[in-house]
């Protein structure tokens, strides 16, 4: 019969006709039979079976042994004995180099015909030891799968005892070399089916010895930890993790982030290819061993590992987003990884590029998926622009992305950085400052936030870039005596000439530190730079002087001389005058008092009174050429409001003080105007005296800083309880107070107060309103007779008789700005550019340098953006917008540099005479050498970082590049991700690429 069979199989005929055949024969098999007759059948069949070269054949020799097993047993359990397991196991079956590959399926289908049979338990014996060495010998994923087919199906013959362990770990080893060749979407499904079969053995041998779980996971942490092995190991270990109860995972975090044995770079190396395992589709809790895993490390505050880790793979794990078959959990580990990096604001920059298309993305997939994570997404961005905020330039795009989705308030942003940072206590992170391989492109170095020092850091760059005051400074002799001065000379001189891209404040920090400052919490930057200018002022005045005598100028007088040589430095850079008068509406007595002023403190006019002002700046695009020169017009020179005036009668008319103006610039189909002459006026309820003219006023409900300045300067009205006490009159009577600038400084400092108290919630509240502010503005100061016989005369540069107000142009240098609501928290962060008065272009030798006054208005003069470490180049379009853009960020603090004129000649003259003569400050000797061994000090710690970092990059595991992602979403429109969400499936190359 067997060799009827045979004939059969082997012909020609169509397999419809031999199907017929074979099922006579078969039918035949059910009859009683004799053993030589039914072992020939056997053979045969096996041999169909295992070496049948079509799945028909496959298919017959199946179905024979079927019959066989159930309809001959006792020939069947002869034939299927031990021996000849035995063999087929470890020999195979078929000829040499085409051994079959069908021996496990044989062996599983042959098995079920002597469970009932004495020689069961040999056999299951046999098969023990037999998977466990195969899975030793490494099999494919297909064979592997078989294995645990087999076992599932026949779990007699899962090893036991110790075997059953070790199959356990040698299982794990298997999938750890798991990998798809293909790219085919059918071969990557059936790859995934195997994976499950292999894991899902594990499971089930856990469930039945939970004792045999802590090793195997031991081993997994070996495999994954491994710094030896040329290539990363299967994320297929994905899948043996999901199994792992979770009620196991606090002893099992605990046990690793405690073994002193795990060296740091093990440790790194598993905790980043666990993070890689968030490609694994269909693992379930994979992302909660991951950040329980980080958590751990936090816990016994391992932050170097956590730090490297997070840069290294953040980009990878947010490029995840983009599919929705791994996304929630890639969201998770994403979530946590940002919330818990609050030391630096490194991670979150690394991301910015990628959010908008990812946004757009999400967008176009239009899934509820989509739509939770969008909305996920937006509360982590606003957490951390929340964190680390001072970055407009970056963090435009990203907000304009995001700008439709719902904006979480902030006691959930505190709640959410609260509960996800590694440590409550910051100086633990102290040492971690933000990783900068190089120099800012700029030139420019930043300074090192020491704990909620950006006020401090913000003011020390806004002095640096104040080039007169800097260029002192740096001059300053070796031996001053002025501890402060000196330690300033030193941070100024690091700040110009030091090769680290970020350098440390602290010995300044410390010596400049307010006595009433509270460690490590947030402070007005204001009061710093009022308590650092006093000091510095003070050190001098009590005989520590420092400052070297500026060159004697040929106009200047023995009187102008000791004027300015007994100055102090920050009087001559800083120090301004101003008068103020009180005059008494009964008898019309007026009395004076003047008082020097190193910044000006503007309030906000209240809400229901409107200043009239000249409109804003244009945006720095749309600002045309304009020469700035003093009128010949002597109305620019206008008299006091109380000098050498008459009693108004009544209809009389009093003169208007001189308003503050900026620069008018006109669109280009208008008449060019370079001094505005329309005059700012002021309110008629303070200033009942006053003429308004046609006034150019703001738009409503805006304010710009002249609006602020006008409302410091005018009138004020003393009644009811603020009656003035005349001394004329001896009582009590209503009066007029009013404050004039009689001396403008070098450089104008201007405080936005917006902080006020609430007695309502006891807290100092914000002003929020945005305030425009101008490039170049115009201050009245008050001209006495004696001072217009000492004025510089330069072209039309000059002062009428009389006494009156001129105008002094100031240049925009500096602008701080305080992103948050409260001035006990929030950040500061600045932009500065240069003002000189020399032309940048190079000038001949001999002659003297022209002065800005001469000269176009130039507002190519490049801005800066200095938020602590970081420097990077910016506008004054981004100075002007920042606020339209992040509501909580806005102009606190103005620097404005005088140009050369009336009153500042002398010193402008002085100044660039020296810059002239000697070029760049020289530094003594001691100051130069510490510099120079901090410049090689670096060195030698960048070479040291550069070869660690080696050591370390070259233990990783060699990821695919992560940013395909993004490029094959850019360019094939016609999918929003590697999945599509309604079907989960997609292009198999994007499939492909997402899980390995």
């Amino acid at each position: 019969m067997d060799k009827i069979l045979e004939a059969v199989v082997m012909s020609s005929y169509p397999n419809n006709v031999k199907q017929g055949l074979v099922r006579r024969v078969i039918e035949a098999a059910k009859q009683p039979m004799d053993s030589e007759q039914c072992w020939s059948m056997l053979e045969l069949s096996t041999k169909l079976y295992l070496t049948g070269d079509t799945k028909y054949k496959r298919e017959v020799g199946k179905e024979v042994l079927e019959v066989y097993g159930h309809y001959h047993p006792e020939e069947f359990e002869e034939f299927f004995n031990v021996r000849f397991l035995l063999s087929l196991l470890q020999e195979g079956y078929g000829p040499l180099g085409k051994r079959s590959h069908y021996v496990l399926d044989y062996i599983q289908l042959g098995l079920q015909f002597i469970l009932e049979s004495p020689s069961a338990n040999s056999i299951f014996s046999l098969l023990r030891i037999e998977v466990l060495r195969k899975v030793c010998e490494r099999p494919s994923p297909k064979q592997c799968a078989k294995i645990c087919k087999l076992l599932t199906q026949h779990p007699q013959c899962i090893p036991t005892g110790k075997h059953q362990v070790l199959f356990c770990q040698q299982l794990i080893r298997c999938i750890g070399q798991f990998q798809c060749i293909s790219e085919g979407e059918e071969d990557i499904m059936e790859f995934l089916e195997q994976v499950n079969k292999v894991s899902g053995l594990l499971q089930r041998i856990w469930r039945a010895q939970t004792s045999a779980i802590l090793p195997s996971l031991k081993e997994l942490f070996t495999i994954i930890s491994s710094t030896e092995e040329q290539e990363a190991p299967s994320n297929a270990l994905a899948s043996v993790v999901q199994f792992v109860p979770l009620e196991l995972m606090d002893g099992v975090i605990r046990n690793l982030t405690n073994d002193d044995s795990i060296t740091d770079v093990q440790m790194m190396t598993a905790i980043g290819r666990m993070i890689d395992w968030v490609s694994w589709p269909l693992g379930k809790n994979i992302d909660k061993w991951i950040i329980a895993l980080l958590k751990g490390l936090a816990a016994v505050k391992k932050f170097s590992i956590l730090i490297e880790v997070t840069l290294s793979k953040i980009e990878k794990v947010f490029s995840k987003l983009l599919y929705p078959i791994v996304r929630e959990g890639a969201l998770s580990v994403l979530q946590y990884m940002l919330l818990s990096f609050q030391h630096s604001h490194e991670a979150f920059h690394l991301l910015l590029p990628h959010i908008p298309r990812l946004v757009a993305s999400l967008k176009k997939e239009d899934s509820n998926s989509a739509t939770s994570s969008l909305e996920q997404l937006a509360e982590l961005i606003h957490c951390m622009f929340f964190r680390f905020s001072g970055f407009p330039d970056l963090y435009e795009p990203v907000l304009e992305a995001v700008k439709a989705l719902p904006v979480p308030n902030e006691d959930r942003i505190k709640h959410l950085l609260g509960q996800n940072a590694w440590t409550s206590q910051k100086n633990e992170l102290a040492c971690f400052y933000p990783r900068l391989a190089s120099k800012s492109e700029t030139g420019k170095i930043g300074l090192i936030n020491l704990g909620n020092t950006c006020y401090m850091n913000s003011i020390i760059q806004s002095l640096f870039m104040a080039s007169d005051f800097r260029h002192s400074v740096l001059n300053l002799t070796e031996g001053n005596s002025q501890p402060l001065m000196t330690k300033l000379q030193w941070l100024f001189a690091f700040l110009e000439h030091s090769q680290r891209p970020a350098i440390s404040p602290e010995s300044f920090l410390s010596a400049s530190w307010p006595p009433w400052f509270t460690p490590g919490a947030q402070q007005d930057c204001s009061e710093y730079l009022k308590y650092l200018l006093d000091r510095l002022h003070e050190e001098e005045k009590t005989g520590k002087r420092i400052y070297q005598k500026l060159k004697e100028s040929s106009l200047m007088s023995q009187a102008v001389e000791h004027h300015y040589l007994n100055k102090t430095l920050i009087e001559k850079m800083f120090g301004g005058k101003m008068m103020t008068k009180i005059r008494c509406l009964k008898c019309l007595n007026v009395s004076s008092r003047e008082e020097a002023f190193t910044d000006l403190s503007l309030a906000f006019p209240p809400p229901d009174r409107h200043i009239r002002g000249s409109t804003s700046v244009l945006p720095v695009e749309e600002i045309g050429p304009q020469f700035i020169e003093p009128p010949d017009n002597p109305s620019q020179l206008t008299g006091s409001p109380w000098i050498l005036r008459k009693t108004p009668m009544a209809r009389d008319t009093a003169t208007p003080p001189m308003p503050v103006e900026t620069l008018g610039f006109q669109e280009s189909g208008e008449a060019a105007n370079p001094l505005s002459s329309k005059a700012i006026g002021v309110d008629a309820a303070k200033d009942p005296l006053s003429v308004f003219g046609e006034p150019a006023c703001t738009p409503k409900d805006s304010r710009s800083v002249p609006d602020l300045i006008n409302y410091f300067l005018s009138p004020e009205k003393l009644t009811a309880e603020n009656k003035y006490h005349c001394e004329t009159c001896a009582s009590l009577q209503d009066a007029e107070k009013v404050a004039e600038l009689t001396e403008g400084p070098h450089y104008l400092i201007l405080t936005l107060l917006r902080f006020s108290f609430d007695p309502r919630t006891m807290k100092r509240k914000k002003i929020l309103d945005n305030v425009s502010i101008p490039v170049v503005l115009k201050l009245p100061v008050l001209v006495t007779p004696e001072e217009t016989e000492r004025v510089c005369w330069r072209g039309k540069d000059r002062v009428g008789p009389g006494s009156g107000f001129m105008s002094v142009v100031y240049d925009l240098c500096s602008v701080v700005v305080h992103s948050g609501i409260s001035s006990e928290s929030g950040h500061y962060y600045c932009y500065s550019r240069e003002c000189t008065d020399t032309v940048p272009h190079e000038q001949p030798h001999n002659r003297p340098p022209k002065l800005a006054s001469d000269k176009q208005l130039d507002f190519e003069i490049q801005w800066y953006l200095f938020n602590d470490t970081r420097v990077s180049f910016s506008s004054f379009e981004s100075v002007s917008n920042v606020t339209s853009f992040f509501p909580k960020d806005t102009a606190y603090v103005l620097f404005y540099r005088q140009r050369p004129g009336r009153q500042s000649c002398l010193l402008h003259e002085a100044l660039a005479e020296a810059s002239h003569l000697h070029g760049e400050p020289s530094l003594h000797k001691d100051l130069m050498e510490a510099i120079s061994k901090d410049n090689i000090l670096y060195l030698q710690e960048q070479e040291k970082e550069a070869r660690n970092r080696a050591a370390y990059i070259s233990t990783l595991p060699k990821s695919p590049l992560w940013w395909r992602d993004f490029d094959r979403d850019k360019d094939d429109d016609s999918s929003s991700g590697g999945c599509s969400p309604a079907a989960g499936g997609g292009g198999s190359g994007s499939f492909h690429g997402l899980v390995f």
